[in-house]
């Protein structure tokens, strides 16, 4: 299987979260701010290495906390 982040909302979370390519492990690779955006929508394709491959999706929905309020 491999794994592919396919979409971010807002669009600057492909800056901070990455998708782990053959685990599918989902990481930061920035602190996320809450005044910026509390929620980050992604998009994961799974596919597999058969012929043909198939394809599976999913939504990921991150929702920040402010510790701060």
């Amino acid at each position: 299987m491999t794994y592919t982040a396919t979409h971010f909302l807002p669009l600057h979370g492909k800056d901070l979260i990455s998708v782990n390519s053959n685990t599918g492990e989902i990481t930061l690779t920035a602190p996320l701010d809450f005044e910026e955006a509390d929620v980050f929508d992604v998009r994961i394709e799974a596919r597999d290495k058969g012929a043909p491959p198939l394809t599976g999706h999913c939504r990921v929905e991150l929702k920040v906390l402010d510790v701060n309020d």
